[in-house]
C-alpha cells in the first residue's frame, strides 16, 4: 500500500508527459520535485523557506519552458551611454536592441497559441458571460483589498499593456436563448491587429508566424503618468522645474478643453484610477523640489528626467512589496516579494554591501546586468489573460464624510454614487466636487469585488469605452462577453490546455475545479462535461483559491515569472540602478519608500493618523493591523 502511494506520488500525469519527454535531466528533476508537490497540494502549506524553494524551481522550470520569443530583434545596437535615462517610447532600455520593450512591438507568450479545435463562438461568449460571469449578487473581498487596490490594478495595466486594434469591425450577437438577459443584444467592436512576425514556425527558435501589438510601453517606466511616446510626454510636462502639470485648486489632474484629464493614459479612466494618476504627478513634483535643492544645477530636462526614474522605480517597489503581498496574503509570498526586491539577506544587509552576492540573497534589484534568459523582454498575451479582473469593480462608489464632528476609525457614510456615473469626463466632474482627500479616505475603506464566478459587474456589459484619446466610442460593448472573445481571437490557450502549458496537473472533471455544487452545474450546462472547452477567464475565476490569495494558483504561476522579469530585463533597475543614474538622493528616496501608506503619508500627513487602523494601504483601511509575530520570516 506505501509503495503504491510512493508510485503514484511520482508518476507522472499522462497529459504532462509529452512535455517533460522534451527536457534535459535536471530540469526533468526538477519538475518531478514540482510535480510531486504539486500532487500533494502542499506548497502553500510548507515551511517558508521551504515554500521559496518550490517556487524557485517553478520559475526556473517557467523561464525554460514558458518563455516564447514573438518576431525578431529587428533593432540595432546603440551606445547605452548616450541614453542615461527612460526614453519617452521605452526604446533603448535591452542592452543589444534598441527597439526591445518600445511602443508598438509584439506581445511575447509563455506559450505556444492554442491548438484547441473549438471555434470563437463555441460557446457563444454572451452565453458564457450571462450564465457564469454576470454578477448577480455583489461579492466583496472582505477586508483583504479595498478599491484603492482595485484602482491600482488598471494604474498598472495602464504602465504596460494595450492591444492595438485594427480597421475592421465585428460583431457579436446574442443567441436566443440569453438574449433577453443581455444588456446588448449585439454589439460590434475593432478586432486585434495581427501582424505577421516575417518568421516561420520553429518552436526550437521560440517563435511564431504572427502575433499582436502592444500600443504602451511593457517596461515599468511610469508611463501611466509620463505617456508611452514622445506627443504623450510632451502634452502633460510643465516644462519649469522638471514638474509635470496638475491643477493648483484641488491637486487633481488638468483637463484639456474638452473635459479629458491631461496624464499619460486617458483611455477606458475613472474616477479612482484618475486620483492615482494625480497623487503620482504630485509625488513627481516634490521630487523635482527635492532634486533642485540638492543639485542646484540641473536643469528643466534633468530634473524631469531623474524625477521619472525616481518616480517610476517607487510604483515598482511598491507594487512589489506592498500591493502584491496584500493580493497574496501569506508568510510566503511575503518573503518572495521582499526576496525580489531585497534578496534573502533583507533590507539591512543590502543597504549596507548593496547588490554583491546575486539575485538570491541581494534581490534582483541592483544586478550588475539584465537578465532575459534568452528570450528579449515583453509582457504576454497569458499575462494579459490573468490580469483580467473586472469582477473586483463594484456597482456603486461609497463616499465617506470625513469632515464629521463625530470622528471614529469609520467615517460615516455620505452618500454613494453609481460606479457608471465616475466614468470619463463625468467622473472627472464628479471627483473634483468630492475632492481628492474625501476620496482616498472613501476607497480606502470600501472593500473590492471577489475574483470569483457571477461576479461581473452589470454595468459593464453595456460599457461605452474610450479610444486613445480619452473619447467614447460610438458603440458600447458588453466587457464580459468581450473578454471570452478576445482570449479566443489571440489563441491564448483554454483553461486545461493552460494548465499544461504551465507544467500543472490539469483536471478531469469539474470537481477538480472547484467545490461550489452552483459552480459545478452551471459549468456543466455551459460546456456539457467537456472540461477542455472551459475558457480561461471562467477557469481562473471558479478555480478554488489558496487561503490569502485573492487570485487563484494558475493565474499566480504567470505572475511568478512575469513579477522577477520585469525587474530583472529592465537596464534601469540592474546596470543602472545606481547614484549616477538616479542620484544619491534619488536612490535614498526609494529605499526610505516600502509601502503606498509612506507616498500618502507625505501628502496628506494627517490622514492615516486618523482614518487608517491597517498595516497597508490596500487593505481596509478599518481592518486590524498584522499582529506582530516575533518569528523570523524564514523560520515560519
Amino acid at each position: 500500500m506505501k509503495f503504491a502511494a510512493l508510485r503514484s506520488l511520482f508518476f507522472i500525469h499522462p497529459q504532462l508527459q509529452p512535455l517533460i519527454a522534451k527536457m534535459s535531466l535536471l530540469d526533468t528533476i526538477i519538475f518531478y520535485i514540482v510535480h510531486s508537490v504539486d500532487k500533494l497540494e502542499l506548497w502553500h502549506r510548507l515551511p517558508v523557506i521551504i515554500g521559496l524553494g518550490y517556487l524557485a524551481l517553478r520559475r526556473q522550470l517557467h523561464r525554460r519552458y514558458n518563455l516564447l520569443h514573438v518576431g525578431r530583434m529587428s533593432g540595432t545596437k546603440y551606445d547605452v551611454q548616450q541614453y542615461p535615462h527612460r526614453t519617452a517610447d521605452g526604446k533603448y532600455n535591452h542592452p543589444t536592441d534598441d527597439v526591445i520593450g518600445s511602443q508598438g512591438t509584439f506581445f511575447g507568450r509563455n506559450m505556444p497559441p492554442s491548438a484547441s479545435k473549438f471555434g470563437l463562438l463555441e460557446p457563444h461568449p454572451s452565453v458564457v458571460a450571462t450564465k457564469l460571469l454576470e454578477r448577480r449578487k455583489f461579492e466583496d473581498n472582505g477586508k483583504q483589498f479595498n478599491m484603492i487596490a482595485c484602482s491600482w490594478l488598471q494604474f498598472m495595466i495602464h504602465d504596460w499593456i494595450d492591444h492595438m486594434e485594427d480597421t475592421h469591425q465585428v460583431e457579436i450577437v446574442a443567441p436566443a436563448e440569453v438574449a433577453e438577459r443581455c444588456p446588448l443584444k449585439s454589439f460590434k467592436f475593432y478586432r486585434s491587429k495581427q501582424v505577421s512576425t516575417g518568421s516561420s514556425l520553429d518552436q526550437t527558435k521560440t517563435t511564431t508566424t504572427d502575433g499582436f501589438l502592444n500600443s504602451r510601453t511593457p517596461w515599468w517606466d511610469g508611463s501611466v503618468i509620463y505617456g508611452n511616446n514622445e506627443a504623450g510626454m510632451v502634452k502633460v510636462r510643465a516644462y519649469k522645474d522638471g514638474k509635470l502639470k496638475i491643477s493648483r485648486e484641488d491637486g487633481l489632474l488638468e483637463h484639456d478643453e474638452k473635459g479629458i484629464p491631461i496624464s499619460g493614459d486617458v483611455r477606458n479612466c475613472w474616477a479612482g484610477f484618475s486620483l492615482l494618476q494625480a497623487l503620482f504627478v504630485k509625488e513627481h513634483n516634490l521630487i523635482c523640489d527635492m532634486l533642485k535643492e540638492h543639485y542646484p544645477e540641473f536643469d528643466d530636462e534633468k530634473l524631469y528626467q531623474h524625477a521619472r526614474l525616481i518616480t517610476s522605480a517607487m510604483i515598482a517597489k511598491i507594487h512589489t512589496i506592498d500591493w502584491t503581498v496584500e493580493l497574496l496574503k501569506t508568510d510566503t509570498l511575503l518573503a518572495a516579494m521582499r526576496t525580489n526586491w531585497y534578496g534573502m539577506l533583507g533590507k539591512k544587509v543590502k543597504d549596507l554591501f548593496g547588490n554583491i552576492l546575486g539575485p538570491e540573497l541581494s534581490g534582483l534589484v541592483g544586478l550588475k546586468k539584465p537578465q532575459d534568459h534568452g528570450v528579449p523582454f515583453s509582457l504576454t498575451e497569458e499575462f494579459v489573460s490573468v490580469y483580467r479582473m473586472h469582477a473586483t469593480l463594484p456597482d456603486k462608489i461609497i463616499i465617506r464624510d470625513i469632515n464629521s464632528k463625530h470622528k471614529s476609525v469609520t467615517p460615516q457614510i455620505q452618500q454613494e454614487f453609481n460606479m457608471i456615473d465616475m466614468i470619463g469626463k463625468e467622473g472627472e466632474k464628479m471627483l473634483s466636487k468630492i475632492g481628492m482627500e474625501k476620496m482616498l479616505v472613501s476607497m480606502g475603506h470600501q472593500p473590492c469585488g471577489a475574483v470569483t464566478l457571477w461576479n461581473y459587474p452589470l454595468w459593464m456589459r453595456n460599457l461605452v469605452a474610450h479610444d486613445i484619446d480619452g473619447e467614447d466610442r460610438e458603440n458600447p460593448v458588453d466587457m464580459a462577453s468581450l473578454e471570452i472573445y478576445r482570449d479566443r481571437e489571440r489563441k491564448v490557450p483554454r483553461y486545461n490546455e493552460f494548465r499544461r502549458n504551465l507544467l500543472m496537473i490539469p483536471i478531469s472533471k469539474w470537481e477538480d475545479l472547484t467545490d461550489d455544487q452552483e459552480f459545478i452545474e452551471a459549468l456543466n450546462q455551459v460546456y456539457g462535461d467537456d472540461v477542455e472547452k472551459l475558457d480561461l477567464l471562467v477557469g481562473i475565476h471558479a478555480e478554488r483559491k489558496i487561503k490569502g490569495f485573492a487570485i487563484c494558483e494558475t493565474a499566480f504561476f504567470i505572475f511568478v515569472l512575469v513579477a522577477s522579469r520585469r525587474l530583472e530585463a529592465d537596464r534601469f533597475f540592474t546596470t543602472n540602478y545606481n547614484s549616477e543614474t538616479y542620484t544619491k538622493k534619488g536612490l535614498e528616496w526609494i529605499n526610505r519608500i516600502e509601502s503606498l501608506k509612506d507616498v500618502i503619508d507625505r501628502h496628506y500627513p494627517e490622514m492615516t493618523k486618523t482614518w487608517m487602523r491597517c498595516t497597508s494601504a490596500f487593505s481596509v483601511w478599518d481592518s486590524d493591523p498584522n499582529p506582530p509575530n516575533y518569528v523570523p520570516l524564514y523560520l515560519r
